[in-house]
């Protein structure tokens, strides 16, 4: 697999998602500045987590008008996927690549601290290989990770298998107990109808390395890459 990581001034999680794709798990990748008016042949765009432009205006506001967007939005539509992760995922949003919107936490403060996740289906490549009864335990770092969409928007959401994952304790219990941000329906991850666009506030590629002690993030990508692979097998057949 071949993997382009987006780069925009204020990026901080963008060598640490080439890394781990890199090192651990052993995947080809490029590193795409947000200036560049081009995508060169990639299997996956990944707009990686931190702080683009200062996060003026909004998280992800200005990153959406990078040059560099136009072609992720193009690459997108023609059927190419595409991961977001944190600020990534809100700029996705921003973008009308994924529904909704993120807005500020609760408490109006940020919160970095790992949560548990469970997945919604398997029905995505980033959900296909994990456990729905096994929670994942994930870091998250964001001030504005409250997920909001339009209760018709939701209930669409629902039935067309557009959530990912929500936020649940230890035990895989769901319950606004255990929402750290004040997501609608504990929310942490969504996709788009095509389900060839993925957005998550969890960090998992904080979460890859057995030198950190916690390689639940590393089951996520992992799923996303062995279900491509696979994909492309049965292409090919």
């Amino acid at each position: 697999m071949k993997f382009g990581v987006v780069i925009f001034p204020g990026s901080n999680c963008d060598q640490d998602t080439v890394y781990v794709l890199r090192e651990i798990l052993d995947q080809e990748v490029i590193e795409i500045w947000h200036k560049e008016k081009s995508i060169v042949d990639v299997d996956v765009v990944v707009l990686p987590g931190g702080f683009s432009y200062g996060d003026y205006l909004r998280s992800g506001a200005i990153a959406r008008f990078s040059p560099v967007m136009d072609e992720v939005i193009t690459f997108a539509k023609r059927g190419g996927f595409v991961l977001g992760i944190c600020n990534g995922f809100q700029t996705l949003c921003e973008a009308g690549l994924l529904p909704g919107a993120l807005l500020p936490n609760t408490n109006q403060k940020f919160i970095c601290k790992n949560v548990y996740i469970v997945p919604e289906n398997n029905k995505t490549p980033v959900t296909a290989k994990l456990d729905k009864n096994v929670p994942l335990k994930i870091p998250i770092a964001h001030g504005e990770g409250r997920y909001f969409a339009p209760d018709e928007q939701l209930a669409r959401m629902r039935q067309n298998g557009q959530i990912l994952f929500r936020y649940c304790n230890r035990d895989g219990e769901i319950s606004e107990q255990h929402n750290p941000n004040g997501s609608m329906e504990n929310i942490a991850g969504i996709c788009n109808e095509e389900k060839n666009v993925y957005g998550m506030m969890p960090h998992p590629e904080r979460a890859a390395d057995d030198l950190l002690g916690n390689t639940d993030g590393r089951l996520v990508l992992e799923s996303l890459i062995q279900t491509l692979e696979e994909k492309k097998i049965s292409v090919f057949n």
